[in-house]
């Protein structure tokens, strides 16, 4: 990750640590409501998101998009690619436009600032980071969640150094912020939903603070559009 991108990260996390003191899980009926509407129809997530990766190869990788995260995705030749409906406010129609559940979702939910498609590739490891600032939540749901030959899950996500292995149609809610590591430990795809959310309830300079770190990453996806579009030409696998 690039240093400056580390620099930024340091100071908010520490401007944010002392205002806002809440745990590395969330409550999901409390900070998320909404979230009930996405369990609901996750069958529905699933079948677009295993529609998108029927054409995997063609998605971009994730430091194609932000180049500043080649230290977490390029770092072991496995693929971690993306499918980028919404990022910070700003919507790829024409990735929405394939994924007539997810839209809908997203018209209901004006708090979910984005929403990915994420896909794993077996033996991938994500090393560990912390995402850069408080004023938004991290919302996983399970799509298609490999198992080892044991029959056991088999991707792991540490929070907070702790363990937590998601099902098909189980979520989890929480803060980034927080140390987190992944690694998938099949020989499968794993398949999740990624939101993130805005967090209600902040005091307001936190608000007004994160209302213009939103803004400025917002642009930032306007500029950075064309790399996750599905049409752009195929990479090697």
């Amino acid at each position: 990750m690039a240093d400056w991108y580390s620099r930024v990260g340091d100071g908010l996390r520490w401007l944010y640590d002392k205002r806002i003191g809440t745990p590395a899980i969330l409550d999901t009926g409390r900070y998320f409501p909404n979230a009930s509407r996405f369990l609901e129809r996750w069958q529905e997530l699933r079948e677009e998101a295993l529609t998108v990766g029927q054409q995997l190869q063609r998605l971009p990788r994730f430091h194609e998009i932000m180049p500043e995260q080649a230290e977490i995705s390029a770092n072991d030749g496995r693929d971690w690619r993306m499918y980028i409906m919404k990022a910070y406010g700003y919507v790829s129609q024409e990735n929405l436009a394939r994924c007539p559940t997810m839209a809908a979702l997203l018209r209901e939910c004006p708090e979910v600032l984005s929403a990915t498609y994420s896909f794993l590739a077996p033996g991938k490891h994500v090393p560990e980071h912390r995402g850069p600032f408080r004023g938004i939540m991290r919302f996983h749901l399970g799509l298609s969640m490999p198992r080892a030959e044991n029959g056991n899950l088999g991707a792991i996500l540490w929070i907070d150094h702790k363990p937590h292995l998601l099902d098909n149609g189980e979520c989890l809610l929480w803060d980034d912020t927080f140390p987190h590591e992944l690694l998938n430990t099949t020989n499968q795809v794993r398949a999740v939903l990624l939101l993130d959310v805005w967090r209600p309830d902040m005091p307001a300079d936190m608000r007004a603070l994160s209302t213009a770190i939103v803004g400025g990453m917002r642009a930032v996806s306007a500029m950075n559009a064309a790399r996750a579009s599905l049409s752009q030409p195929q990479h090697p696998g």
